[in-house]
């Protein structure tokens, strides 16, 4: 895989990490260790570090987006964030920077520094070989070629190394990498906008549009931080969407990868969604699809993949699809529709993230359900998500939702 946890290059088949069902990735709790890592400006520094690397997010998948700030007597002398895949890690942008000042100095970084070779040198080493005195870290690297390797690099030639601060922000930050190196597949933002009444379309199919331009142009900054953008074969018949990134405010390293699935082969390969120009597409389908359609879908420009259906036959397994987009290097995908791939996700425990766009409309019973799926018998067995963040965007409310940190995950979905 390239360089594995910091250096994979997009397109290469990424290591998958095999975990129990429903195993998800736990934030590490922040600890107050001895020394500057105990000061208020030492928090204000890995703040530093942490924006830094939030702003590189969307030029650094499959690497993971990390800053570091290198600082004497509590003065930045350095700065910087990781690059686009083969470009420099955020240590060795931060070093440069530094140049001598480096000597002695303390570097805050938001993610462990790695120690092995790939397209480029360790980061540990670099910061060995600069006299760096101390390293703050705010996370330990789950990738199985790091995972406290790095950090054991550091303590062996004598560096102090402190580990935590920050954690809880970095864990939020880099949620979708560390998602995908602890279970190997991608990380699943499921996105939906729905009435008050939780309705995505009218008794007659309409949709559009639900929610305001306001949140339909937050949507799209949710596309941007992706690096693919999946619908199902009913969304992509109704909509003939483009799924492209338009309007976002920071530019992306590439375009996202469009991602149908189509397990029957129901979509015909016309239209937006195979329009190579715009960006690649993906068709992910199973063997009931026929000989005739996938031709089609390959002499328009897709990429074609055979999977494992769905437990009912009628559709693709999204767990299986989001292990083969793991694979292929995607940290997160950004799941758009339509309600039975919604349904599916959930019922599956397979949902990292949800974004629900909320509207004022009403649309009553026959509406149809933002979640195509029969439901728990009782209340008691309701998937229940924990409340991230809610704030009003124009005209309607965004909703932030996570699984449950502590509550015990009994989901189907495997990896």
């Amino acid at each position: 895989m390239g360089e594995g946890a910091r250096c994979a290059c997009r397109g290469a088949r990424a290591e998958v990490f095999p975990r129990a069902a429903g195993a998800r990735p736990r934030a590490v709790p922040e600890t107050r260790a001895a020394g500057l890592a105990n000061t208020t400006k030492a928090a204000e520094l890995m703040g530093r570090a942490l924006a830094l690397g939030a702003a590189a997010r969307r030029r650094t998948p499959p690497n993971p987006w990390v800053g570091c700030v290198i600082a004497r007597d509590g003065v930045i002398v350095g700065e910087g964030a990781t690059e686009e895949p083969g470009g420099a890690h955020a240590e060795v942008v931060a070093l440069a920077a530094a140049g001598e000042r480096a000597r002695g100095a303390t570097a805050f970084v938001t993610l462990e520094p790695c120690s092995h070779h790939g397209r480029t040198g360790p980061c540990a080493d670099a910061l060995l070989a600069s006299g760096i005195g101390r390293v703050v870290v705010a996370l330990e690297d789950p990738d199985p070629q790091v995972r406290g390797r790095g950090l054991d690099r550091l303590r062996d030639a004598g560096v102090e190394v402190e580990v935590g601060l920050g954690a809880a922000e970095a864990t939020r930050s880099l949620a979708p990498y560390l998602q995908h190196r602890t279970t190997g597949r991608a990380s699943c933002l499921l996105k939906t906008a729905t009435s008050l009444d939780g309705r995505v379309a009218a008794a007659d199919g309409t949709s559009q549009w639900i929610t305001g331009a306001e949140a339909r142009a937050d949507a799209h900054e949710l596309r941007a931080d992706s690096q693919a953008i999946v619908i199902g074969s009913g969304t992509a018949l109704a909509d003939r969407p483009a799924l492209t990134v338009r309007g976002a405010a920071g530019p992306s390293h590439r375009a996202p990868l469009r991602v149908l699935l189509d397990g029957r082969g129901r979509v015909p390969a016309d239209g937006p969604l195979f329009d190579a120009g715009l960006a690649p597409t993906l068709v992910l389908t199973t063997a009931r699809a026929p000989g005739p359609v996938l031709d089609a879908w390959r002499a328009a420009g897709a990429k074609v993949e055979i999977i494992e259906a769905a437990s009912d036959g009628a559709g693709v397994d999204p767990a299986a699809a989001l292990g083969l987009l793991g694979r292929d290097g995607v940290l997160q995908a950004m799941v758009e529709g339509g309600s039975t791939l919604h349904g599916a996700l959930i019922a599956a425990d397979l949902v990292d993230h949800l974004v629900a766009y909320v509207s004022g409309a009403v649309l009553g019973a026959d509406g149809r359900a933002a979640f195509g799926w029969s439901g728990p018998r009782t209340l008691e067995d309701a998937p229940r998500l924990e409340l991230l963040d809610a704030r009003r965007i124009g005209t309607d409310v965004r909703l932030d939702y996570v699984p449950p940190r502590e509550q015990s995950r009994t989901g189907s979905g495997s990896s």
